[in-house]
């Protein structure tokens, strides 16, 4: 077996196989051997057909079978001989059988190195989840609004009653908890906004292509189930997803940048996954027990 690597790039290497005759021929061999044992051929008992009448019938289906066996066997081969560390599935192409020997490309990222600096103790600001009575006067409104009622309406416990609550009171109780939740959880998210802003920064990586492209493609795909869950038109859809195909890939790119830096400090930490949980949220609870929190003015 012949194996020749390619940098096409500093994470991106192209890998060229070509296996010799005798090799694909003791595959072939191995698979019509098992194809022997239960193919049925009109006149014979299954597995009593003579090999050269299997091989006629079925010889496209052991050819495929061949190809589907030998080449991840002899790629797995060539990045041990080669010392390479892919990060994902390799783009196998230009498949070619040449006087029975088999030729094949293989192209891969490595696995790229990660640097993050000063991950710990990163500085976050949280604001408060209290809601405030403004607040809670706006939503108050916003629930008349929403039953068509005229703007001189009361609020009061007739009102609270029609949804459901015993009394004002209690309807305001449920909505500055449900106010507070919704607070709470949107704060959660800002402040791992700015962990993430500054992991960023203080990290040095290349980007595995390979990895963007499927997560370009998924948030793609989940893109285009949303709007045609909401009825959108195919023509409509298409449009959309060609205008935001940009920013689409710019939200991949932070995806899998965020994801190796988390990854990598679950590594450094020596992490491990909670039930349920996956190694960048281990990281990421991590970070943000480490953090130096502070309230916001």
């Amino acid at each position: 077996m012949k194996v020749s690597v390619k940098k096409i790039n500093a994470l991106r290497r192209e890998m060229l196989f070509e296996v010799p005759k005798e090799r694909v021929q003791q595959k072939t061999d191995e698979v019509l051997s098992v194809m022997l044992k239960h193919a049925k051929l009109p006149g014979f008992r299954p597995g009593k057909a003579p090999k050269a009448m299997v091989q006629k019938a079925h010889g496209k289906a052991a050819h495929d079978e061949m190809l589907k066996k030998l080449i991840p066997e002899v790629y797995q081969q060539g990045l041990v001989s080669e010392q390479i560390d892919p990060i994902d599935l390799p783009a196998i192409d230009q498949v070619e059988l040449v006087d029975g020997a088999l030729k094949f490309r293989a192209q891969v990222d490595l696995r790229p190195s990660v640097e993050v600096k000063n991950y710990k103790g990163i500085k976050v600001t949280k604001k408060t989840a209290e809601v405030t009575d403004e607040e809670l006067a706006k939503t108050l409104e916003m629930f008349k609004k929403g039953r068509g009622l005229d703007e001189k309406a009361e609020l009061d416990d007739a009102f609270a009653k029609s949804l459901g609550f015993p009394g004002m009171e209690d309807l305001k109780k449920a909505l500055r908890r449900n106010l507070e939740s919704d607070k709470e959880r949107q704060n959660k998210l800002e402040v791992e906004e700015q962990v993430v802003q500054e992991l960023v920064k203080n990290s040095v990586l290349d980007i595995p292509q390979s990895l963007v492209d499927r997560q370009f493609h998924g948030r793609l795909e989940d893109f285009y189930k949303r709007l045609k869950h909401h009825g959108m038109k195919d023509e409509d859809i298409q449009k959309r997803l060609e205008e935001s195909k940009d920013n689409v890939r710019e939200a991949a790119e932070k995806d899998v940048r965020l994801f190796l830096i988390l990854q990598k400090i679950a590594q450094t930490e020596n992490l491990v996954s909670e039930a349920d949980d996956n190694i960048a949220a281990a990281a990421m609870k991590f970070l943000l027990q480490s953090a130096q929190w502070e309230d916001a003015k």
